[in-house]
């Protein structure tokens, strides 16, 4: 992987050094580069999400013959779709599917290609996200840089191209109650009258480049000629839906992880070498930041959660504070407050410069600073300033030592 040594000549830089022996870090934005402005998301829709609670229900299926349910839901440019946006079709594909799973990630070209392939014989594709964030822990998220939230969706289909809509379901689920997908992707067919007339899988080989949507493929194509489909139920595989219901269970996993125990070490320069050098079989993410650091302060939590989402694979979180030492108490606390169960360390020194040239000679000394360290020392990511969140969680998961899935 190209290494990315993204440090600027920007504000961080012409005060690098004065701001680690002053004890203060400047709080300008960082300079945006193209990197990062392919992405921010795109700019508000209007449609302002609102994930509920949602009380539990029995989800039922639906079964074959059963006429489509109405719904009124919004795409990613905050426009509303109903099944009257659709009547023209001849058939009606509906796929209910996710930004986070990597069995949806899988099947997306797939559903581009069936898109464009059988736009002009009057078929009509669009997808669902059925899940309620309310229901998704960050431990789920292990094989993506995005979850299921609104605003995510907008940078998949924007970086996907999808060339159908993608509507979102996340605030009350009505549609997925209603239409009762177990997984996504989970594809429906409804023929000209909006009966279903097929329901599952979109073929039986997950792995992207070894099936092509067979199944999804025979059954549109024997609506359109008028025939019954040969198998209209396929069973099908892939992540659950996540449940607006099922908050308490995810409350349950958040105490369990804010009562971790937290703690600090003090570490001197060969140690910090030892550390950058790592050691480890794991891909290693190492903050350096400081309690006087107002923007060190702000992402902190952020990268603290990326420990959830890619921890129980091969990654890792270290921090390293540029605390005073008779400080590591202040430190501590805050730690603490951020709910820090990882290895944290504080230099113990007092030679500022000396830990500029035990974590990194090409970092000029200003926090924050985080680095992406593969096993064995290779600095495969570095970033001086507040990190853009979604390019770093993509230098992560593209990682050879974690991969999307496949």
């Amino acid at each position: 992987m190209k290494t990315r040594h993204l440090l600027h000549l920007n504000t961080f830089c012409m005060l690098a050094l004065a701001a680690v022996l002053a004890g203060c870090q400047p709080g300008k934005e960082k300079e945006t580069t193209q990197d990062t402005k392919d992405s921010i998301p795109a700019t508000s829709t209007g449609f302002k999400p609102n994930p509920q609670r949602v009380a539990e229900v029995e989800v039922k299926t639906l079964s074959i013959g059963s006429v489509a349910p109405p719904f009124s839901l919004p795409d990613v440019t905050g426009k509303f779709y109903t099944l009257d946006d659709f009547k023209d079709a001849k058939v009606l594909v509906m796929i209910f599917t996710c930004n986070h799973c990597p069995t949806a990630q899988a099947y997306e070209d797939r559903i581009i290609k069936f898109t464009d392939e059988y736009k002009d014989k009057g078929v009509s594709v669009v997808g669902i996200m059925p899940n309620s964030t309310m229901g998704l822990l960050p431990e789920e998220c292990g094989y993506t840089d995005l979850n299921d939230s609104y605003e995510e969706m907008i940078i998949r289909h924007r970086d996907m191209k999808y060339n159908f809509p993608y509507l979102y379901d996340g605030d009350t689920q009505s549609m997925a109650i209603a239409y009762g997908p177990v997984a996504t992707p989970h594809a429906y067919v409804f023929d000209a009258d909006r009966k279903l007339a097929y329901i599952g899988r979109l073929d039986n080989i997950e792995k992207p480049g070894k099936a092509n949507a067979e199944d999804l493929r025979a059954a549109v194509d024997a609506v359109l000629a008028g025939k019954p489909v040969a198998n209209p139920e396929n069973k099908t595989f892939g992540c659950s839906v996540k449940w607006g219901w099922k908050d308490q269970y995810n409350k349950k996993v958040e105490e369990q992880w804010k009562a971790k125990p937290v703690a600090i070490e003090k570490v001197k320069e060969a140690q910090i070498k030892d550390i950058v050098k790592n050691p480890t079989d794991k891909l290693r993410l190492i903050n350096l930041w400081a309690t006087w650091c107002a923007p060190c302060v702000a992402e902190y939590p952020d990268l603290v959660e990326l420990q959830r989402w890619y921890g129980a694979r091969n990654f890792e979180f270290v921090s390293l504070s540029a605390d005073k030492p008779e400080n590591s108490e202040k430190a501590l606390n805050f730690l603490k407050k951020a709910h820090s169960p990882v290895q944290n360390y504080l230099y113990d020194g007092e030679d500022n410069y000396k830990l500029i040239e035990a974590v990194d000679p090409k970092w000029n000394g200003a926090l924050p600073y985080t680095l992406l360290v593969e096993p064995g020392g290779k600095i495969v990511y570095s970033y001086q300033g507040p990190v853009d969140l979604l390019e770093l969680k993509r230098a992560i998961v593209e990682h050879p030592l974690m991969g999307r899935y496949y």
